[in-house]
C-alpha cells in the first residue's frame, strides 16, 4: 500500500511556522511521511530540523517586497530557481497532501503542486496575504481563522493553537529570572522584534519597575545591555515561551494573529500595537481593530505610540485586567486544530 505524504511549506515569520507545529502530532497519525519544504536559512529551518519526525527540504524563495527595492529585481529569478527546485521535490515526494500557512517561502511550493495532489492553505489574518492570493488559484480549499473573510474556497476553521501552550510552567521562569512576587509584564515585538516598541519601552523601563517584572522579548541582536535594571529581562527569542505566558499577567504585543490567539486562548490581557501601514498591507491593525472592538484588547497605533502613551496603556490595562479575562471566557473563538486535521485526512480517503 502506498505511503501518504503531505508536504508543509510556509515561513518568513513565527506566524507562518507555529500552525504548522500545532498540527505536527496530529498529522502523524495521518500520513505516513511527513515533509517540509522552507527557505534556505529561514526560521522554519531551524524550529523544523528539531522535530524527527519531520523531513526539511530546502529551497530558494524571493521574499515579496511591497516597497519600491533594487532587491524587486531579483524577485522572479529568484521565484522561477525555487518553483523549479521545488517541482523536482514534488516528483521525488510525490505527495498526497500539500499544507501551505503563506508567506514567500510557500508561493513556489504550491505552484509546482502536481495535479494529482490536493492543496489547501491557511489564512491567518482578516484578509489574504500576498502570498496566498498567489496560492489561490492552485488551492482546493482556504481554511479562515475569522469567519467575516468570505472567499468561495473558504471553510472558517479558527487557528490551529499548539496543545503545549496550556501546559506552561510559571514555576520555572519565576525560578530562573528571581521573580514573581509582582505581576509579570510580558512585551513582545513579533518574532523579528521591533525597534519601536524596544525604544519607546526602554525610555519608561524606570517607572515600570516600580509595578511589575519585565520579560521583553526583544528579537535578534536587539538586547541593549546598558538597560540592566533589576526586574527587567531581556531574551532575544524564547524557545520556552509558554512558560513565558503561563509566569505572565499582560503583555504588549504586535498584532500577528497567532500571538493574539494564543493569547485569547490563555485569557491573557493585551496591549496590541499593529504595524503601521507603510511596514505591512495593513493586516495588523485589521486584526487589531477586531480584537479591541471585541473588548478582548487594547490598540494602540504606532503613529501614537510614545513614552507617556504606552505607560498610560500599560497602566490602563492592568487596572482593567479582569474585565479582559472576563470578556475572554465569554468569547467563543474557535482552536482550528482539529477540524483541519479532520479535513486533511478526509483528502486522502
Amino acid at each position: 500500500m502506498r505511503k501518504a505524504k503531505i508536504v508543509l511549506c510556509g515561513g518568513g515569520t513565527a506566524g507562518h511556522i507555529m500552525p504548522h507545529l500545532a498540527l505536527i502530532d496530529g498529522l502523524k497519525t495521518i500520513f505516513d511521511e511527513i515533509h517540509y519544504i522552507g527557505s534556505v536559512g529561514g526560521m522554519e529551518k531551524s524550529l523544523m530540523t528539531n522535530l524527527p519526525d519531520v523531513i526539511y527540504h530546502e529551497i530558494v524563495c524571493a521574499k515579496l517586497r511591497r516597497s519600491l527595492s533594487p532587491k524587486n529585481l531579483a524577485i522572479p529569478f529568484k521565484l522561477t530557481q525555487g518553483f523549479f527546485q521545488a517541482r523536482k521535490l514534488m516528483k521525488k515526494i510525490r505527495p498526497d497532501v500539500i499544507f501551505s500557512k503563506g508567506g514567500y517561502a510557500a508561493v513556489p511550493v504550491v505552484w509546482a503542486a502536481p495535479k494529482d495532489c490536493k492543496v489547501f492553505i491557511h489564512e491567518s489574518d482578516m484578509s489574504l496575504g500576498l502570498a496566498n492570493k498567489l496560492c489561490l488559484p492552485k488551492a482546493d480549499k482556504v481554511f479562515l481563522t475569522f469567519d467575516n473573510l468570505k472567499l468561495k474556497k473558504g471553510i472558517y476553521t479558527g487557528m490551529p493553537l499548539r496543545s503545549q501552550i496550556y501546559k506552561g510552567n510559571k514555576q520555572k521562569i519565576f525560578d530562573q529570572l528571581k521573580i514573581g512576587r509582582r505581576k509579570v509584564l510580558l512585551v513582545m515585538g513579533g518574532s523579528q522584534g521591533s525597534k519601536k516598541i524596544n525604544e519607546t519601552l526602554r525610555q519608561i523601563i524606570d517607572k515600570l519597575i516600580i509595578k511589575f517584572d519585565i520579560i521583553h522579548i526583544t528579537g535578534k541582536g536587539n538586547i541593549d545591555a546598558r538597560y540592566n535594571y533589576q526586574g527587567y529581562h531581556q531574551l532575544e527569542f524564547c524557545k520556552n515561551i509558554n512558560d513565558i505566558y503561563a509566569a505572565s499577567d499582560i503583555a504588549v504585543s504586535r498584532a500577528g494573529s497567532t500571538a493574539i490567539s494564543e493569547l485569547v486562548a490563555l485569557k491573557k490581557p493585551m496591549l496590541l500595537i499593529p504595524l503601521p501601514k507603510n511596514q505591512s498591507r495593513g493586516d495588523q491593525i485589521q486584526n487589531a481593530k477586531y480584537f479591541n472592538d471585541q473588548g478582548l484588547a487594547k490598540m494602540l497605533l504606532q503613529e501614537d505610540l510614545t513614552p507617556q502613551s504606552l505607560y498610560d496603556n500599560i497602566v490602563s490595562l492592568d487596572a482593567q485586567r479582569q474585565r479582559y479575562i472576563h470578556n475572554m471566557r465569554n468569547i467563543k473563538y474557535p482552536d482550528g486544530r482539529l477540524k483541519i486535521l479532520e479535513i486533511l485526512s478526509d483528502a486522502i480517503k
